[in-house]
């Protein structure tokens, strides 16, 4: 589809909305099959159902992201790590793992003697995205890493370490790679038949016999 290489150093606007504003606009233009699958935005009343159900007051980085977006309405790939989850599976995603973790200390307790940084699960986990068990997590336990996304594996524990220091700071990185080109989380984009976004690694060619497109960029820093 044709588009306009836009001349730009970055965008100056880091904020959750302005991103995705960034990410929408990429994505009708460039993976109109992926831009489709997005959600509109969240419904307030089920917002605060899910807040009063975790306990927890969700950050406003995550307020904003599903006043854009409550989730994706099919299982393709929409962003580098995992696609966004509705408020909805966001309550039942957390209720499932604080179900398993239970009083189960091994799962809700760092191994410091394995060299654990995080236990499997914490309650102050707000999961944001989430595919095959695994998530990304937004941490609210007191504290300097308040607000950070990071990593948990269903068969492993959680990452906080190596994440991105706020929801908006990896929204942000997402649009950047999208229009200027490069990686998030060792992953970059391509484009396949249909109009469709692909994340991967780079120098891949091929998915499941499909051609894989590096993806264009749009501005050029």
């Amino acid at each position: 589809m044709p588009y306009s290489r836009i001349a730009s150093m970055s965008s100056s606007d880091t904020s959750v909305r302005s991103s995705w504003a960034r990410i929408d606009a990429w994505l009708r233009a460039q993976a109109p099959a992926t831009f489709a699958v997005l959600a509109g935005p969240a419904d307030l009343d089920g917002i605060e159902a899910a807040q009063t159900e975790m306990g927890v007051r969700f950050p406003s980085d995550l307020l904003d992201s599903l006043a854009c977006h409550d989730g994706v309405t099919s299982s393709k790939t929409i962003l580098p790590v995992q696609s966004p989850l509705s408020v909805k599976r966001i309550a039942e995603f957390w209720s499932l793992n604080e179900s398993i973790a239970g009083s189960d200390r091994d799962l809700r307790e760092a191994n410091e003697d394995e060299g654990e940084d995080e236990p499997w699960w914490h309650r102050d986990w707000i999961p944001w995205a989430a595919s095959d068990g695994d998530a990304q997590v937004i941490d609210v336990r007191d504290g300097a890493h308040w607000g950070r996304l990071g990593t948990t594996a269903h068969d492993g524990t959680g990452c906080l370490r190596d994440g991105w220091p706020s929801l908006a700071a990896y929204l942000c990185e997402v649009a950047d790679a999208l229009e200027f080109g490069g990686d998030v989380y060792g992953l970059v984009p391509y484009l396949l038949p249909g109009g469709e976004l692909w994340w991967d690694l780079p120098g891949e060619t091929r998915l499941n016999g499909a051609k894989l497109t590096p993806a264009p960029t749009t501005h050029v820093r």
